[in-house]
């Protein structure tokens, strides 16, 4: 692992270079934010948008420390968690939005986690038809994935992030420092989206975590700063490729079909990372008896994701219709049935494969 704690990542899209935005990650990088906010977008007014726990945290401190730099800044904030990813709270946070007099020239910044990020780039994205926005995401699960690449959006009644768009950040601040207040629970739901980039993308980030399973904790910034660096960098690569997820950027979908299913069939009692975790085990499971993945690889990915805590187990399922009609809208989403993206070798998927019925309700 490389010693540095600091990274800087270059997003650029190949198809719209003008749009491509700088990810930065470093440790104590949370204090320099209101400088980056002036220098960057000094002459704008700022829009914080995060939900009631950060804004205790992180977020009067940050709107303090940018009013300090005489700066006109407002904090607008939402219950926290899945559940408040729905139609009512993007219409209320619109309104509020407007009400405080939101310019096209604004600036949105999303401080947060994973719900934090997809509603406040939604409402970027839709609000005045566009507003710029800044990615500072304060959980791992954010940090290492749902940060970067502009998909943003909420949940429907039919599904998960059914309803949304596709929004670039013009910049993204990581700095994992800030994930000493997140709860272990919150911590392991990114390592699961850690461990997914490493077995879709590659096998030297999942050697990576295999061999420092132990010594991945929060407090541990040094390491923590070179695994989500790497995985950032892994995600960024195929996001300059594949903007509006039409190819190869479906790999980052590997253990979501399942997972997915299994947080709306739950409603929401099982978090996202867990139910990613779950995912990867169940459909590496279905890859293995298809033929698909080898037992070496899905016994090493099963280790793995136990020796960072994470269920692997397949819960009991209380709503069979609810479970398979998610399944369904997940998959129609795509585009028909070959939805699943099934693990080939640790690094390398197989992209639209199907999966008999018989292999998912057997699980």
């Amino acid at each position: 692992m490389s010693p540095r704690t600091d990274h800087t990542i270059i997003l650029r899209l190949n198809a719209a270079p003008s749009r491509s935005y700088p990810i930065r990650i470093e440790p104590g990088l949370f204090a320099e934010l209101p400088r980056i906010i002036e220098r960057g977008w000094g002459d704008r007014e700022v829009f914080i948008i995060t939900d009631s726990t950060v804004r205790t945290l992180y977020g009067k401190l940050l709107v303090q420390a940018i009013s300090e730099k005489h700066m006109k800044a407002h904090l607008i904030a939402f219950p926290p968690g899945e559940k408040s990813k729905n139609a009512k709270v993007i219409l209320s946070l619109q309104t509020r939005l407007l009400q405080n007099g939101i310019r096209r020239d604004s600036l949105i910044v999303a401080l947060g986690g994973g719900v934090v990020g997809d509603v406040a780039g939604f409402v970027a994205a839709t609000v005045l038809r566009g507003v710029d926005y800044l990615q500072v995401p304060t959980t791992l699960l954010a940090q290492v994935d749902s940060c970067v690449g502009g998909k943003v959006g909420i949940d429907h009644p039919l599904g998960k992030n059914l309803i949304g768009a596709f929004h670039q950040p013009v910049g993204v601040y990581i700095d994992p420092q800030i994930l000493r207040t997140l709860p272990v629970t919150e911590f392991r739901n990114g390592l699961a989206e850690m461990v997914k980039v490493a077995a879709a993308l590659d096998g030297k980030l999942f050697r990576d975590i295999e061999r420092n399973s132990a010594r991945i904790t929060k407090e541990n910034v040094r390491l923590l700063s070179g695994l989500i660096a790497q995985s950032v960098s892994l995600k960024a690569a195929v996001v300059a490729k594949d903007e509006f997820d039409s190819d190869v950027r479906k790999t980052l979908n590997l253990g979501h079909t399942l997972g997915h299913a299994i947080e709306a069939a739950s409603n929401y009692t099982i978090t996202h990372g867990a139910a990613v975790a779950i995912g990867l085990a169940a459909e590496s499971k279905i890859a293995m008896r298809m033929g698909l993945l080898k037992e070496r690889d899905y016994r090493r990915l099963i280790k793995v994701l136990r020796a960072l805590k994470l269920r692997t187990t397949f819960p009991r399922i209380r709503n069979i219709s609810k479970f398979f009609t998610a399944l369904a809208a997940d998959k129609k989403s795509e585009g028909g049935t070959g939805k699943f993206v099934l693990l080939k070798s640790i690094g390398h998927t197989v992209i639209g494969a199907d999966v008999p019925t018989p292999f998912i309700s057997e699980l």
